[in-house]
């Protein structure tokens, strides 16, 4: 077996679908796992805190949404608030902005895949899963260049499978799973037991 690569976070961005789609990840996600998880869902503008009160009460991991400026921390996960993009600042804080929207979308994956794939390189986890648009492909085979790892969720046991179709073209996906093995998978790399 290779070498064991360590992860420093994992990102993930889903549109349709996502709550089901989350529920069968992040609940499966270990309370010690060594990193921080942030997501953009696509979600209504004037949308509430649903998602991350959601998770926090539903998942071993702590949930919340993100703030400007925020340190992330390890086992939590980061959700993008309502009409803003989630950014990783290169230092590796996190960022808010009302910039334009990107791919009809304000949160937007690409803006989060993007910026974290310059803040972390090799060290990180991109997912992409249930979704009706395009947005994510671009951000993903950025994370590919990057040299992290890339996740995909296979487009039969997606919702919508736009999502994970346009990234599969995209680029090289490292691996396309069904939705039901993706949070054990990421589980079981972030705790050493996978490379």
């Amino acid at each position: 077996m290779d070498e064991i690569k360590l992860y420093d976070a994992v990102v993930i961005g889903v549109s349709a679908g996502g709550l089901a789609a989350l529920e069968m990840i992040l609940p499966r996600l270990d309370a010690s796992i060594p990193v921080p998880v942030f997501v953009v869902q696509h979600i209504r503008p004037d949308a509430d805190n649903f998602m991350a009160m959601h998770f926090d009460t539903h998942a071993k991991v702590k949930a919340k949404e993100a703030e400007d400026k925020e340190v992330p921390v390890h086992g939590t996960v980061y959700f993008a608030p309502p009409n803003y993009h989630l950014l990783v600042e290169f230092e590796r804080t996190l960022a808010l902005s009302t910039e334009e929207r990107v791919n009809y979308s304000r949160p937007s994956v690409d803006v989060l895949f993007e910026t974290a794939a310059e803040a972390y390189g090799e060290k990180l986890i991109g997912v992409i899963l249930t979704g009706a648009n395009h947005d994510g492909a671009q951000g993903l085979a950025m994370i590919k260049r990057c040299g992290g790892l890339t996740i995909v969720q296979s487009p039969e046991t997606a919702e919508a499978e736009v999502m994970p179709v346009s990234a599969i073209e995209a680029t090289e996906v490292d691996h396309v799973l069904p939705l039901d093995e993706i949070g054990d998978f990421i589980n079981s790399v972030l705790m050493g037991e996978d490379a």
